[in-house]
């Protein structure tokens, strides 16, 4: 009987590591499969303090993400005004997760530097970073001084109470919200464009009506309404909506290829029942009748279910706005 242990790894004794100062490994460990190796290398890198800085820079060009995202945190725990600069390029990263952990990290260096680039990241794509970004602006005794940097703030916070408070100077935030990845978000605010009621807000609000999510059209119909936006354009705006319905082609296809598939491609349970009715006529025509003859019955039977498939599928009305 082969151990359980036999393959697996001795735990690293980040301790031993630590008093060697062999900062090399510590850097390697924050990329452990076990979480805990992982804190326990970030802690012990940020007890050695800036000597341990330009390693953790230099060991920043690794391409395993664990790996970098362990280095950004470690950096952020020395808070060495050294790695500023190399922080503040990963605000820039293409990983939403490498730039939320900057945005962590820069919050942790004392001394104000890193006010203008979180200001930056306070308009990021990702609302984690937002988030990140504000936090980290927060502990940095940051106060915005203009309405448009209160919204962003607020934005990043997601404090829609002070965001509606704001009014007319928020639409321009709430409008960029609007293109945002996550549909809660953008739900949220289209409402808060709605509690504000501004005629600025109309634009936005048409081009809401058009997005993806059910939920987001319909709290863009609602605010549509407070925000003076006349109804004869509404039609407009929601005609510009993804169109949800299934492809006719695909569904003759398949149903013309494996028979009752391009029925289960339209939902219809009954779809499968036809395909194991297909596969058991086609086994038994197969055997009494022979090949030329099983292509020559079944052949017409499959252009009929394909076309019906198609057909079915054109009279299909789209799906509920």
């Amino acid at each position: 009987m082969v151990p359980q242990d036999l393959f697996s790894r001795p735990a690293p004794d980040i301790a031993v590591l630590e008093e060697q100062r062999d900062i090399s490994a510590l850097i390697r460990h924050l990329a452990s499969a076990n979480p805990a190796d992982q804190v326990s290398a970030a802690e012990a890198l940020a007890r050695m303090g800036s000597p341990a800085t330009g390693p953790l820079i230099a060991a920043l060009t690794t391409r395993n993400r664990a790996r970098r995202l362990g280095i950004i945190a470690a950096l952020g725990q020395i808070g060495d005004v050294q790695a500023l600069d190399a922080l503040a390029g990963l605000t820039k990263d293409k990983s939403s997760e490498i730039r939320y952990q900057a945005c962590i990290a820069l919050g942790q260096i004392e001394g104000g530097g890193a006010v203008p680039v979180l200001l930056t990241s306070l308009r990021d794509r990702d609302k984690y970073v937002r988030h990140a970004s504000a936090v980290s602006l927060n502990k940095a005794g940051y106060v915005p001084e203009t309405d448009d940097d209160r919204a962003w703030f607020a934005a990043g916070m997601q404090d829609w109470e002070r965001l509606t408070a704001l009014r007319n100077a928020a639409v321009p935030v709430l409008t960029s919200l609007l293109s945002d990845p996550d549909a809660d978000l953008r739900r949220k605010a289209v409402r808060a464009l709605g509690a504000i009621g501004s005629s600025d807000a109309g634009p936005a609000l048409l081009h809401a009506l058009g997005d993806e999510d059910r939920q987001v059209r319909w709290e863009a119909m609602l605010a549509s309404q407070k925000c003076e936006v006349p109804s004869m354009l509404l039609p407009r705006g929601l005609c510009r909506r993804p169109r949800l319905r299934k492809n006719p082609l695909v569904a003759g296809v398949l149903n013309f290829l494996l028979p009752g598939l391009g029925y289960g491609y339209l939902g219809k349970w009954w779809g499968i029942m036809i395909f194991q009715i297909d596969i058991t006529a086609t086994v038994w025509i197969f055997k009494y009748y022979g090949e030329a003859n099983t292509y020559g019955i079944l052949f017409p039977l499959y252009i009929i279910l394909g076309m019906h498939a198609w057909y079915i599928t054109k009279k299909m009305p789209e799906e509920p706005s």
